[in-house]
């Protein structure tokens, strides 16, 4: 995989239709939601917590390329027939020299939208502009 020019994130989420390996400039929602409920017991100062599950979040993948081209397509074309197509994987942060800096683990990431590149006969790269994703976390 060649790295580009300010693309710092390599990602790699693997699935039953197919996988979604790329290279994207700016990641956004690796963190998690996590709701609780609050009891208030009668004379007591001080709620109690329960833990009520964890909230689906976006990740939002922006500027980039896929190297499996047609992937992308293939994981929308599962997901709209009905088809429940889960991702997992890692995205791996890269310093400019290409060096390993962090690793986020994705679990139970089911994509979103998918936007596609703007065609024009005058640009050389052809990028993917961006991917959403909902996820059950990144570790």
């Amino acid at each position: 995989m060649s790295i580009l020019s300010g693309a710092y994130f390599d990602v790699m989420l693997i699935g039953v239709p197919g996988a979604l390996i790329g290279e994207f400039m700016h990641v956004e929602g690796l963190g998690m939601e996590v709701d609780y409920q609050v009891y208030n017991e009668g004379g007591s100062n001080y709620p109690r917590f329960f833990f009520n599950g964890t909230k689906p979040t976006q990740l939002i993948l922006s500027h980039g390329t896929i190297s499996n081209s047609g992937m992308g397509s293939l994981i929308m074309i599962a997901t709209s027939s009905g088809m429940d197509a889960p991702l997992a994987g890692t995205i791996t942060m890269r310093n400019s020299f290409g060096g390993i800096e962090r690793i986020w683990t994705v679990v139970g990431a089911h994509m979103v939208k998918y936007v596609g590149p703007t065609l024009d006969s005058n640009q050389p790269n052809l990028f993917v502009e961006q991917i959403v994703l909902i996820h059950n976390g990144c570790y």
